[in-house]
């Protein structure tokens, strides 16, 4: 069985050179397309391109269809990124252990890049759609995703919600929004685009739900634990800012036992892929790393 960091090698591989070629060559001077690719290529683990690559090879789904999505997808989640370092949003200096783009191009470039990111991934897509109307389905469902049903609405509760102790229910639904929706979007969009939409579609929106969660609680427990030096960004953000976490509402102990169950509930869903006849081996070597990861 590879590794975690052995599959991420290839699949950085199948995605990292169209990152690159995200904007036109003509704009490579622009201000706002420089603070773009800053953020964009900066590194980071790549979950979602990870995820996607190898949801589609269990799916036996052509992983050049699927590419376009999963660079529209880390588009998105780069937009999201730096909209979330800005001093009105988390207020941040720290990104994949570099400074956060507003630092490095004040914060009215920043929001542009954001933008840019944002609206390029879009023009992807569609041009996508455009040459296979039978993707249009994919394309709705990242849009959906990636906004107020979606990570947006995850954002909007987090911000509405800082400085007050939040219902557990509410935790849970923000989690889901906020990081479980990108995820969602990573490990199912190979679904949309193969036109596999029965019981594997369903099977890999509730995968996604659980990996989304376990993603979070460890990023909570993370930002107890670890320091700025290992993560890459700042810690201790969510006791300066008061937010409800998996933390502060349940402990240490018990954020670790809803990490576990979970876990627990990944292994189910990909069981009953095996039993469907899908090699998992790949996503449950995924799994296992972002369920013990300490960066």
């Amino acid at each position: 069985m590879r590794s975690f960091q052995e599959l991420t090698v290839e699949s950085n591989n199948w995605i990292e050179d169209s990152l690159t070629k995200v904007f036109d060559e003509e704009l490579k001077d622009d201000i706002t397309v420089k603070a773009s690719y800053y953020s964009l290529l900066a590194g980071g683990k790549r979950i979602r391109p990870c995820l996607m690559y190898y949801s589609a090879k269990m799916l036996g789904v052509d992983v050049q269809k699927v590419l376009p999505f999963a660079v529209s997808l880390e588009m998105i989640h780069t937009y999201s990124l730096i909209h979330d370092d800005l001093p009105s949003m988390d207020n941040d200096d720290l990104r994949r252990g570099n400074p956060t783009c507003h630092k490095v191009y004040g914060e009215g470039i920043a929001l542009l890049a954001g933008d840019n990111l944002l609206n390029r991934s879009f023009e992807l897509i569609f041009q996508e759609v455009v040459k296979d109307n039978s993707l249009a389905l994919a394309g709705a469902t990242m849009a959906r995703l990636s906004g107020i049903h979606g990570m947006i609405g995850g954002q909007s509760i987090d911000l509405s919600s800082e400085g007050t102790d939040i219902p557990v229910e509410t935790l849970y639904e923000l989690q889901r929004k906020k990081t479980g929706a990108l995820l969602e979007a990573a490990i199912t969009m190979p679904c949309y685009v193969g036109g596999k939409t029965g019981e594997e579609l369903e099977l890999l929106k509730k995968l996604s739900e659980h990996v989304g969660l376990a993603f979070q609680i460890m990023d909570d427990i993370l930002d107890v634990e670890s320091n700025s030096e290992e993560l890459g960004k700042s810690t201790g953000k969510d006791e300066r800012d008061n937010k409800s976490t998996f933390v502060s509402i349940f402990g240490l102990d018990g954020a670790h036992s809803k990490l576990n169950a979970e876990v627990e509930g990944c292994n189910k869903v990909l069981g009953r892929l095996v039993e469907l006849g899908y090699n998992t081996e790949e996503l449950t070597t995924i799994v296992k790393f972002l369920s013990e990861r300490t960066f």
